[in-house]
């Protein structure tokens, strides 16, 4: 459901093993995808891979599994569209950035919804075309449902971790997030480029500390370290450009106000100063602003 580049790349895996597969998403990208499959582009392979279409939310009826990839500001929205269509027995599975889609995606639909944490490097590369960068690893909160959905995505080629700590993973990825995101979408450089700028570490660094500062008041245990970790994601994504940035580029609005600003909010919330993260914000959003005008 909202089968953008994350969706397509996890969607495209699963129909890859044989699984029955439909992508709900744009009308010219389900165009494409009923005419000559999805096109995966990745490290290990380049292949069309057939596979179910809709740019309706019914597409997603009879569904075992729902991998609901939709926008951070489109999850209540996307949800109720979806409702109606879902199986008694179906597992949800929100692919979302941020780290609160899980639980508004459960209050919108009344029932349990698994939240995931997603480490992937993919773009949508045109219509019914989705080219990977690299990773495409899962961690996952415990449900009745999760160590199924971890069998089949392992045997898809897809790693999954099933955590009992999966708010300090997504609390991790949202540092990610809020470190690169932004700052790559108001340069449109890719990551290895970006890190190499004058004080671009320095800054990166301002925005992890805050970033902690504010998980730390809210009782949130990130996992790791993540001031060793934030570094290591322009080696290992050099070539990536952020979701952000994608967004921009594409005259599309962001997911920045469930990044940088989910911190600045909780960060007043809590009594906690979060400037780096206010002025990334500030900043995506008047280019947002510039480029609806």
């Amino acid at each position: 459901m909202g089968a953008g580049a994350v969706g397509c790349y996890y969607g495209g895996m699963l129909a890859r093993a044989g699984h029955d597969v439909a992508l709900i998403a744009r009308a010219q990208h389900v165009e494409a995808v009923r005419r000559s499959g999805l096109r995966m582009e990745t490290k290990a392979f380049d292949a069309n891979v057939p596979m179910q279409a809709s740019t309706e939310a019914s597409g997603a009826r009879g569904a075992k599994l729902v991998l609901f990839c939709v926008k951070s500001p489109d999850t209540e929205r996307a949800g109720a569209a979806l409702a109606p269509h879902l199986e008694p027995g179906a597992a949800v599975l929100s692919l979302q950035n941020g780290v609160d889609n899980a639980q508004r995606l459960a209050a919108t639909l009344g029932r349990e919804v698994v939240p995931a944490v997603v480490y992937v490097a993919v773009e949508m590369a045109g219509p019914g075309h989705v080219r990977h960068h690299g990773r495409g690893e899962l961690v996952i909160g415990p449900s009745a449902a999760s160590t199924r959905i971890a069998a089949a995505f392992g045997a898809a080629g897809v790693p999954v971790e099933v955590s009992d700590n999966v708010s300090g993973a997504l609390w991790a990825k949202l540092i990610v997030n809020c470190a690169y995101n932004a700052l790559s979408a108001i340069t449109q450089l890719p990551y290895g480029r970006l890190v190499a700028g004058e004080s671009v570490p320095a800054v990166m660094r301002d925005v992890v500390d805050e970033c902690l500062a504010v998980a730390r008041a809210a009782g949130v245990e990130v996992p790791g370290d993540m001031r060793q970790a934030v570094p290591r994601i322009a080696e290992t994504m050099p070539a990536q450009f952020s979701s952000t940035a994608q967004d921009l580029a594409r005259g599309k609005p962001s997911e920045i106000d469930h990044l940088n600003g989910l911190v600045v909010r909780k960060g007043e919330a809590l009594g906690v100063p979060t400037p780096a993260n206010r002025l990334l914000l500030a900043l995506v959003k008047l280019l947002e602003e510039r480029s609806s005008n």
